[in-house]
């Protein structure tokens, strides 16, 4: 007896044994040869993926500058503080420069420190460092200064503010890369 919905082309005639498990699976043979074009599946090896050491470059890369941002923001930190010492100034700037200057270089250190023991970059600490120096700048004009104080001030709040915001938007990116999920397809 023929059964008219069987499938002649198998190789072959049924097994030896009498069983006929079906018609063979030509569907994953077929996609196993498939390239999806997304490289996702599509490697055979389970070795090192090339793709991960100029990765793996970019991000100590990226460390470094981040550590030599954070020393550069800390030593700016201490001037602003110390500055007050070498420019003459009244005492509400004083005051102003030397604590806020000694906060920022402490953060900043903190920073520094961190990168320094292969620990990430604190993305609050720079972001409070770059708030920091954007008050250096508001709080020139408040506190009235003037002539070589208020230009100093000025001058290192932007700088301050400028770098420790970059520090704040790498760590924040690379905490984002860090934490993504890896995907396995």
């Amino acid at each position: 007896m023929s059964d008219p919905n069987s499938d002649d082309r198998r190789s072959g005639g049924p097994p030896e044994d009498g069983t006929d498990d079906g018609p063979p699976n030509r569907i994953e043979t077929a996609a196993a040869n498939i390239d999806s074009g997304t490289g996702a599946g599509d490697r055979t090896d389970t070795g090192r993926d090339p793709r991960d050491e100029p990765t793996q470059v970019a991000d100590e890369e990226r460390r470094r500058k981040t550590s030599v941002i954070s020393l550069l923001v800390a030593a700016l930190g201490v001037w602003v503080a110390l500055s007050t010492v070498v420019l003459e100034t009244v005492a509400a700037p004083l005051w102003n420069n030397v604590l806020v200057g000694l906060v920022i270089g402490v953060a900043a250190g903190y920073n520094y420190y961190r990168l320094a023991n292969d620990i990430p970059l604190s993305t609050a600490i720079a972001s409070l460092v770059a708030i920091l120096g954007i008050w250096l700048i508001v709080s020139a004009a408040l506190l009235e200064m003037t002539g070589g104080p208020f230009w100093n001030t000025i001058a290192s709040g932007l700088l301050v503010a400028s770098l420790a915001g970059y520090n704040a938007y790498e760590a924040r990116d690379a905490r984002t890369v860090a934490t993504e999920p890896e995907t396995d397809i």
